[in-house]
Parts: C-alpha cells; structure tokens; sequence
C-alpha cells in the first residue's frame, strides 16, 4: 500500500484532498485509480488509511476509513545538534538515516571551526520528508533554522544534555549516563571538532562530556552513531 506525507490533516475531515504534488505523483507515477486504498501520515503521530474516491491528478480525494494516534510513538526524546559539513551530502546522508534509526528535533549550529555556515532547509526537510515515508514513521523530526553554538547552549532543555569531542579530559560512554525513557540532547562538531572554549561553555552550562569510541569519527558518523545508541538504549 502506498504511503503519503500529509500534514495538514486532521483526524476529523471525513475527506481529504492531497496537495498537486502528492497528487501527480500518486496518480501520473503511482498509475493509483479510484477505489485503491493507500496510507497516509501527518508527521504528528497520526496514520490513516484511506480510499481514492476522485483520481484528479492535481487534487486527488481521499474518504479516510481508519485512524491511529501516537502510531509508533517512541520512549524517549532525542535532539541532536550538529555541524553542518562542509560536504553537503554527508549532513544529508544523516538526516536520512537518523530520521529512519529514530530522532525528534535536528539544530544545526555554527562553531568555531565550521566550514559551512549555511544550509537549504527546504531541501534538508525533503530528505526527512521521504526517509518518514521510507521507513513507516508517523513523526517528523523538527529541523531548526542555523544557530550558533552559543545561543543553542543556554537555550532551556529539560533533560540530560551531552557534548560528544575529542579533546583530552574525563568523558563518559552513553550507556554509563543515560536514563531510560528520557530526554536526551547531544552536541556534535564539526570536522575540526569544538574549540576548548566552546567545550569549557557547554559544560558550565549543563553539558556532560561524552565519548563515542576510540576511532576518529566524521561529523555525520558520529552523529549517526549517537542517534544509533541512544535507541538502543531505549529499546
């Protein structure tokens, strides 16, 4: 069955239209008809089942037969602020998997030793849009606008907070900190790692220092590698 991002649905529409580019694709693509049933989810918890009911290529009709909230809701809350790389397709190559692997909220943050200070959100939201559909997730993570590392540091976060860096000094394993079914923020540099002030700063304010293995990781394999352990964790 056919799935499909819908995020202004609500659960008590009776019928629902897709947007011109669901549209098109679900019937010039798909070569969907009248009377298939397809699947649709709203990126807030919600999954629907539903029957074609006008194959409109632009604005095709749906009559909603079933509904399920909190569909595969998780344990737990993770947020993952990260450094743009330099190599755009490796942050994209992140996004993907994470999105699949199990995240809430991505922040991109500007440090000290960032070489790229800019992203196309509307292309990096596309990439989380297809891994949801790809991978059967009812909840699309939030991908905040660019911040630097020092506004995102003392912003509130109710919940453990970690900077994973390579610098010397006392760190921990996840597995040694973590609390199960909790909220979990973690801070990933960039390929030239935090600068000592912005390591010292994240912990003054709440951070604690964490260790991802021995090897050298790259920003997104480290990331990834958060994202991957966190779940199993909480599994």
């Amino acid at each position: 069955m056919q799935l499909f991002y819908t995020p202004d649905l609500t659960d008590n529409s009776p019928v629902y239209y897709l947007n011109e580019e669901e549209s098109k694709h679900c019937i010039r693509v798909l070569r969907l008809k009248k009377g298939d049933k397809v699947q649709l989810i709203d990126g807030k918890g919600g999954f629907y089942e539903a029957e074609i009911i006008d194959e409109h290529p632009k604005r095709v009709a749906l009559n909603l037969l079933t509904q399920q909230q909190e569909f595969g809701k998780r344990n737990h809350y993770l947020h993952i602020a990260v450094a743009p790389t330099k190599n755009i397709e490796r942050l994209e190559w992140f996004l993907e998997k994470a999105t699949e692997i199990g995240i809430d909220e991505i922040s991109l943050i500007i440090c000290q030793r960032s070489e790229r200070k800019e992203s196309k959100a509307e292309r990096l939201n596309k990439i989380i849009t297809a891994a949801i559909k790809q991978s059967l997730k009812a909840y699309h993570p939030v991908l905040n606008e660019v911040t630097p590392f020092q506004k995102l540091i003392i912003k509130p976060f109710s919940g453990q907070k970690f900077i994973a860096h390579c610098e010397p000094g006392e760190k921990f394993d996840l597995k040694s900190k973590v609390k199960p079914d909790g909220r979990y923020m973690i801070l990933i540099g960039p390929e030239g790692d935090f600068s000592p002030k912005e390591i010292e700063d994240a912990l003054q304010n709440g951070f604690e220092p964490i260790t991802l293995g021995n090897s050298r990781l790259r920003t997104e394999t480290a990331a990834l590698g958060a994202c991957f352990e966190i779940n199993y964790l909480n599994r």
